[in-house]
């Protein structure tokens, strides 16, 4: 997905953010807004938002000298979707469709997120994605891939959001390899992450050897885009990742909540919308 006039201020807005829950130091903040803002007029359209949010980050970090500002909150976002782990995984018990119930409340997950939609509350948001209707809604195709594949390539997103995978993985019941960011950025998931929302329990987690905001190829180690052309059922959470690689052609199911007009725009969907995507280019 190409970067958009919208996504410039969002940029800006998240800079301003991510500098403040950084730093006290008011010098460094109106640094951050000052070269933030004066890398964004270089940034070329045809570039990928989370390329852009890597060159964003970097400088945050750079300029306050915090590598990981998100640490405190995502530790308490994980603790928080673990106190809510038994509830969820009683809704997949009692559901007609399992799987079903487990995809959405993977995709429930995605509005633990601190950058573009970081004004959430996730025990009240929940309860309304739980409830609504899917914009696009591959399921048929996503069961169908399911049943004939030997593992699964699953893209994580965000930390305390693996819990809700979690939940997924446990009803697939397939070999799963789990990626995370190889460095923190926002409040995407590290392995440090993944490991405490219990994923190391039923996953082979590995970093994808990047520090992007999203599964960027280009920038990933050649480690894993090598388990990446090889895997024939991949699953890819939230916005960031659909960001990176919505223009694959290779067997992806995204799995997001659209949390931004431009997002949904480039769907085709409401924002808002829930959404279980594959990506329809690819012939296997």
């Amino acid at each position: 997905m190409k970067t958009y006039f919208d996504c410039l201020p969002c940029f800006l807005s998240q800079a301003l953010r991510a500098a403040r829950i950084a730093t006290d130091d008011e010098k460094k903040i109106k640094k951050v807004l000052d070269e933030v803002g004066m890398m964004l007029k270089d940034i070329p359209l045809e570039n990928t938002p989370p390329e852009t949010g890597r060159l964003v980050y970097r400088k945050i970090s750079e300029i306050t000298g915090n590598l990981d500002p998100y640490k405190k909150l995502k530790k308490e976002s994980t603790k928080t979707a673990l106190s809510l782990y038994p509830t969820l995984k009683d809704r997949v018990e009692k559901s007609d469709n399992r799987l079903l119930a487990a995809i959405k409340i993977a995709i429930a997950g995605n509005i633990i997120d601190f950058g573009a939609n970081w004004n959430f509350d996730l025990k009240n948001d929940l309860v309304e994605i739980l409830g609504k209707s899917f914009g696009i809604c591959d399921y048929n195709r996503f069961k169908d891939r399911l049943d004939k594949a030997d593992k699964i390539l699953y893209l994580g997103d965000n930390a305390g959001e693996c819990v809700f995978d979690r939940i997924l993985i446990e009803e697939m019941k397939k070999p799963v390899i789990y990626v995370v960011r190889d460095k923190p950025v926002i409040n995407d998931a590290t392995y440090e992450d993944a490991v405490q929302a219990g994923i190391d329990k039923l996953a082979n987690i590995i970093s994808s050897g990047t520090d992007a905001p999203g599964t960027i190829l280009k920038t990933c180690s050649s480690d894993f885009k090598n388990i990446y052309k090889e895997s024939k059922f991949i699953i890819s959470k939230g916005q960031g990742n659909y960001e990176a690689l919505s223009n694959e052609n290779h067997p992806i199911f995204f799995l997001l909540k659209a949390k931004c007009r431009v997002v949904a725009d480039d769907l085709g969907v409401n924002e808002g919308d829930i959404i279980l995507k594959e990506i329809d280019s690819y012939n296997i």
